[in-house]
């Protein structure tokens, strides 16, 4: 029994990972250009099924790794130089309005090039591993998770310390403002959705691996990946991390509950509204506004 628990809760763990990669790299943009990119999961995606195409093509693993994220990083730049200034200065509701649209055309995209059928994607790390306490963990959950550790402790560090990031920070304040002051905004704009892309190829093939090769599945896995956000508030690199795993234990665990097992999908909701009423609490709003 406890060798089923510690396999459930490395599972989590490993997942969980995944979706606080993926919030790290909604954050950045989100600070960076105002933008709630729901085509995340989209972007991942076609990057896990370039990855697996490359391999069916018997080419070097390294290669497809490089091809899942160029392509990601390609996809994101893409959106970011061609469509997403024209939004600019528009509601963020019709920004993510937008990349929800553009994640539906690559949904497309996807099912014409690769028809649907069931795929495996072969990670050399699934062969490696090592064992704590009786619990098998492949290698590809040790990258999960040491993935994700690496990215927030980056990109955090990024956020606070480099030019680049104290730049995004003055976007997210008033983008206005912030070109009026000399900052080059096209330019950390576009560093901030290749920062993004790059991360979504990465969690992408990760979850490829992980999970479920499927562009359905991994399109809509940026549904847990934004209520991470959500708790973190769109701000909180630290926060969006914790809740990633928080998130995923607890997808994981309730696998072995057999009454609320067919729940599981629920809990990114039910963690991110119980983590809002949480944050607001000892707060009321009056017709005026906040009180």
């Amino acid at each position: 029994m406890l060798g089923a628990y510690g396999m459930f809760l490395v599972s989590g763990l490993a997942v969980g990972a995944l979706y606080a990669l993926g919030g790290v790299g909604l954050v950045i943009l989100n600070r960076a250009t105002g933008v709630l990119n729901f085509a995340y999961g989209a972007i991942g995606a076609v990057g896990a099924m370039t990855a697996w195409q490359v391999l069916e093509w018997h080419l070097p693993e390294p290669l497809a790794w490089a091809a899942a994220m160029g392509v990601s990083l390609a996809l994101s730049l893409g959106f970011g130089l061609l469509v997403a200034p024209q939004l600019a200065h528009r509601e963020p509701v019709i920004k993510a309005v937008a990349t929800l649209g553009f994640a539906l055309c690559l949904l497309g995209l996807m099912n014409l090039v690769w028809m649907v059928t069931s795929r495996k994607l072969g990670l050399f790390s699934d062969s490696l591993g090592l064992s704590i306490i009786g619990v098998r963990i492949n290698g590809t959950r040790l990258i999960a998770l040491a993935g994700g550790v690496i990215a927030t402790v980056a990109m955090g560090i990024y956020l606070s310390r480099t030019r680049t990031g104290l730049l995004m920070r003055a976007l997210a304040d008033s983008r206005d403002v912030a070109a009026i002051l000399g900052v080059p905004v096209r330019r950390v704009e576009a560093i901030a959705w290749g920062i993004s892309g790059v991360l979504a190829g990465f969690t992408g093939l990760l979850f490829g691996g992980l999970v479920r090769l499927d562009p359905a599945v991994l399109t809509f896995l940026v549904i847990p990946v934004i209520a991470t956000t959500i708790i973190g508030r769109l701000k909180s690199i630290p926060v969006t991390f914790v809740a990633g795993l928080l998130i995923g234990v607890t997808e994981s665990m309730l696998t072995l509950v057999k009454p609320l097992a067919p729940f599981r999908v629920a809990a990114p909701f039910v963690i991110a509204t119980l983590a809002l009423m949480w944050l607001q609490r000892g707060r009321r709003l009056t017709f005026a506004g906040e009180d």
